[in-house]
């Protein structure tokens, strides 16, 4: 006899053998989008109904073995199946605005306060709820490892449906405990706002650190998730700033000098009114004054050449720069000038004088020859070709042949 205010239950029949297994139906819910869906609905409100629970399993159309394999998932998840408390009273619609700790300025745009309205939905975890997901994850982490190692000839089907039961307990674990922290990342990102990158991507960096962070998290020291987590997304955020905010990339540990050079240089103008010199700078900071020179030629921005100049838009800054390669017109014309008199005054030699002095001094356009080169060519010694080239440039010094060229020589 059933006792007063119970209500029999009918036995559940056990399930028959389909031939297929659990984890392959548990995979083919995750890949049907009502399922997806109610998980989702689930994990933020805590708890599914027995008719949404029934129209998903429609939806998904599975077959057997689905509502066990559902159960499972919803239990993996932490949701519970009940019916839906009764509806509150109606009150005066209110605006729910995004979180104090989150809030940024209006400029930031739309895609900003849709993430920041999207991630405050989620609700803070408490520690005690921190410690089991950061079980769960150490759990998960260690299962996926294990079935890596493990053999075709590993035929212990139960073993393995069990091990990718808990890594797949792993993978929500972690999602849950991601998506609990992603305030955290905002309210560092914001301070890292006008280094080089928009904030949306300091954001992206800083997830990528709360991941790494929730990978390395261990429970057993103690303290805070968020506490271990702010160290992990400053550091992912700041070797983002180094790597992708210049054109030029700078390495991190110089980017540190940088930063802490240009710190004592703000505050030392602010103690002695005036911009301070390298030296005091060094002498603050314990480093060489050429060393702080090229610190601060680094972390100079660098400006592009096609930077409009004035208010017309057919002038760019490269116009103004002079091109150090370029021909000046002057020394050009002089050039000339000089050549034609060098002529002048060779053509007062013999033939083979002039021959001699053009090719051991490159005259005729080449490379300036040795003297045993230049003897191969005309079949004598090169003591000969000295005594030649000794004679010719005495020749050359004549006043009535250097007053042509003195005008020509620099002092």
């Amino acid at each position: 006899m059933p006792k007063e205010g119970t209500t029999d239950v009918p036995p559940v029949p056990a399930p028959e053998d389909t031939g297929r297994d659990a984890a392959e139906v548990e995979a083919e819910l995750l890949d049907a989008h009502a399922v997806t869906d109610l998980l989702h609905v689930g994990r933020q409100r805590g708890y599914v109904t027995p008719q949404e629970v029934d129209d998903a399993l429609a939806g998904a159309r599975v077959g057997d073995g689905a509502e066990t394999a559902l159960s499972s998932l919803l239990t993996a998840e932490g949701i519970t199946t009940r019916k839906p408390p009764p509806p509150p009273p109606k009150a005066a619609p209110r605006r729910r605005d995004p979180p104090s700790d989150v809030v940024v300025p209006a400029s930031t745009g739309d895609p900003v306060r849709l993430y920041l309205r999207e991630i405050g939905r989620v609700e803070l975890l408490s520690a005690e709820e921190e410690v089991d997901l950061a079980k769960r994850v150490e759990a998960g982490l260690a299962a996926g490892v294990f079935l890596a190692s493990l053999t075709d000839e590993d035929d212990d089907v139960v073993r393995r449906r069990q091990l990718t039961r808990v890594e797949r307990g792993g993978h929500i674990a972690k999602r849950r405990l991601v998506e609990a922290n992603l305030r955290l990342v905002v309210s560092i990102a914001k301070r890292y706002v006008g280094r080089g990158m928009v904030l949306l991507d300091l954001i992206q960096e800083g997830n990528l650190g709360l991941i790494r962070a929730v990978e390395k998290f261990d429970y057993r020291k103690g303290y805070k998730f968020s506490t271990y987590a702010t160290w992990w997304i400053r550091q992912a955020i700041t070797r983002a700033i180094a790597d992708q905010a210049r054109t030029i990339r700078i390495p991190v540990h110089m980017v540190e000098t940088i930063n802490k050079v240009v710190r004592t240089q703000r505050r030392l103008h602010q103690m002695l009114g005036r911009d301070p010199s390298s030296a005091e700078i060094g002498a603050e900071l314990d480093i060489d004054e050429e060393k702080i020179d090229d610190i601060l030629k680094i972390s100079q921005e660098t400006v592009s050449l096609e930077t409009p100049v004035g208010g017309e838009d057919d002038a760019s800054l490269g116009d103004f720069i002079e091109d150090d390669r370029a021909v000046v017109p002057l020394d050009a014309a002089s050039f000339h000038l000089m050549q034609d008199q060098i002529r002048g005054v060779l053509h007062t030699l013999n033939d083979r004088e002039q021959r001699v002095i053009a090719l051991r001094f490159g005259l005729d356009g080449g490379q300036a020859r040795t003297l045993e080169e230049v003897g191969d060519e005309f079949g004598v010694t090169r003591e000969r070709i000295r005594q030649i080239e000794a004679k010719t440039l005495a020749k050359l010094r004549h006043p009535s042949r250097s007053d042509q060229l003195r005008d020509y020589l620099r002092d």
